[in-house]
């Protein structure tokens, strides 16, 4: 089987899940075992939550950006994963907020620290910490560049503990962060899968 078209059946999955999810919560809601551990969560470590959750912010990702356009400058081999990495972000958090205006549900009332007025489902946080951190973990965990594995484990760290920060303050229920980590899968597999380019092979020019 081709690198296309495994990446294809993933994003095929991934989209069927997705949406299976967003009309399963539409009809029946949250399930209940996962409402209780969603209100255990809240409050707790309510600070690093709130740090984590500016990783998802344009303050954080607008410098970050410009910073790996920098290296894409100075470093033409990784050029292609830069520019798919911003690419992939950019969409990741536009089809997210459409998709909450396609679903609409209401956010949790037991929010903590800031209130935003978007709907719920999916998390478009979800989606940026899955199409573009955990997206930079994959690159470096196959980089081959010397401590390219430490760096993917920092990557996918930062991007669980967004997920995480999330629901610790309130903001999302497990089902968002789902919604919103399959959105991602679904749309960066599809990048994959038409981008006449080899995202995740090794660098060019690296053996």
């Amino acid at each position: 089987m081709s690198k296309q078209l495994a990446a294809a059946l993933t994003a095929i999955a991934a989209l069927n899940l997705f949406i299976a999810l967003g009309l399963f919560i539409t009809d029946f809601g949250e399930p209940s075992p996962w409402i209780r551990y969603e209100r255990a969560i809240v409050g707790h470590g309510a600070l690093l939550a709130w740090w984590a959750t500016w990783l998802g912010y344009p303050q954080i990702l607008v410098p970050l950006c410009l910073a790996l356009l920098a290296v894409a400058w100075r470093l033409p081999e990784w050029r292609e994963r830069i520019y798919f990495s911003i690419a992939a972000l950019v969409t990741c958090w536009l089809v997210a907020t459409l998709a909450q205006l396609v679903f609409a549900r209401p956010r949790r009332l037991d929010w903590i620290v800031r209130h935003e007025t978007a709907y719920s489902f999916p998390s478009s946080h979800a989606a940026i910490a899955t199409g573009f951190y955990l997206l930079w973990a994959v690159f470096l965990w196959r980089s081959g560049i010397a401590y390219g594995r430490l760096l993917a484990a920092a990557c996918a760290v930062l991007a669980l503990a967004i997920c995480w920060g999330r629901l610790a303050l309130g903001a999302h229920y497990v089902t968002d962060v789902a919604g919103g980590a399959l959105l991602a899968v679904a749309l960066v597999a599809a990048g994959a899968a038409v981008l006449p380019i080899n995202v995740f092979g090794e660098p060019a020019g690296r053996t």
